[in-house]
């Protein structure tokens, strides 16, 4: 059974930094997708960053306009972990945030789109005051 766990998340200043953390269990694939989303009270889930790798091989690595520059994922192949490094963080990145996988690959379009994911995780809080 697939698993996915996140965690790090927080309170911060603007400005300030966070590390989240995803670990994935129980899949073992030839190909890999993991994206970070985000939902803030009373908006839609919006992806912000993503990746698509086989072994050491990074296939695609999708950043939001709104993150870009700022947040930077990362794995650990051998902890089957994904990290979401958020630096320079704002007000509006407040949100909670979720890991999520997604079995096979995808066209660039479904990468972005949290209907293509399979496993969710159950999200943490970020908050970043102003």
């Amino acid at each position: 059974q697939v698993q996915v766990v996140e965690s790090g998340g927080g309170l911060v200043q603007a400005g300030g930094s966070l590390r989240l953390s995803c670990e994935v269990s129980g899949m073992f694939l030839s190909y890999y997708i993991m994206g970070w989303f985000r939902q803030a009270p009373g908006k839609d889930r919006e992806f912000v960053v993503g990746m698509s790798w086989s072994g050491d091989t990074t296939y695609n690595t999708d950043y939001a306009d709104s993150v870009k520059g700022r947040f930077t994922i990362s794995r650990d192949n051998a902890r089957n972990t994904v990290y979401l490094q958020m630096n320079n963080l704002k007000p509006e990145d407040t949100a909670v945030y979720y890991c999520a996988a997604a079995l096979g690959p995808r066209s660039l379009r479904a990468r972005l789109s949290a209907r293509s994911y399979d496993y969710w995780g159950q999200g943490t809080q970020v908050t970043v005051s102003s």
